[in-house]
């Protein structure tokens, strides 16, 4: 008698698992305070500092997207939808961080679009066997899902990301000539 999954399947369990508790973790940062985090008042408040408004929306959003994407991914739970609030949160991460280059250590977007990566990956793989996607038929995890999920999530996060590197600008711009409007 053979078992029913392979190591593909405990491979994806394993990615979905550190991914999702990594992606979870920091959502509820943002959401609860837990974990070292502002809650919605503080990351809110940075939300603002780094050109996201409103902050507190703003932290909502990324908080649900990193906590509830993440919980969802390590569950095998919705994976299309999951990987794609969890990659849309961590583009908006990487383009905050992009101005330090690409390596972590020196402020850069490294982690955040290894994230991302690894939940776009995800979410266009599938979770495997070994998830609650399998146990319930795979009814919100269809394939037509992935690239539906994919391209709503891309289109939000360059409306959000555009809107805030343009108000960015703007405020780098006042700074460096205080007479242009």
């Amino acid at each position: 008698m053979t078992c029913c999954y392979d190591r593909r399947d405990v491979g994806l369990l394993l990615l979905r698992l550190g991914t999702g508790g990594v992606l979870a973790a920091h959502g509820a940062q943002k959401l609860l305070g837990w974990f070292g985090g502002g809650g919605i008042t503080g990351t809110g408040q940075a939300m603002e500092a780094m050109g996201y408004t409103p902050g507190k929306a703003s932290a909502v959003a990324a908080g649900v997207a990193e906590a509830g994407g993440g919980a969802l991914l390590a569950l095998g739970l919705a994976t299309p939808a999951a990987g794609a609030a969890a990659t849309g949160a961590m583009v908006g991460a990487a383009a905050v961080h992009a101005p330090n280059g690409f390596f972590a250590q020196e402020g850069g977007y490294e982690y955040a679009a290894s994230l991302a990566l690894t939940a776009t990956g995800l979410a266009v793989t599938g979770p495997g066997r070994l998830s609650l996607d399998h146990v319930l038929g795979h009814a919100v995890n269809r394939n037509w899902m992935v690239p539906v999920a994919l391209a709503v999530t891309a289109a939000a996060t360059a409306v959000v990301v555009g809107a805030r590197n343009k108000r960015v600008r703007e405020a780098s711009r006042a700074e460096r000539d205080p007479l242009v409007t």
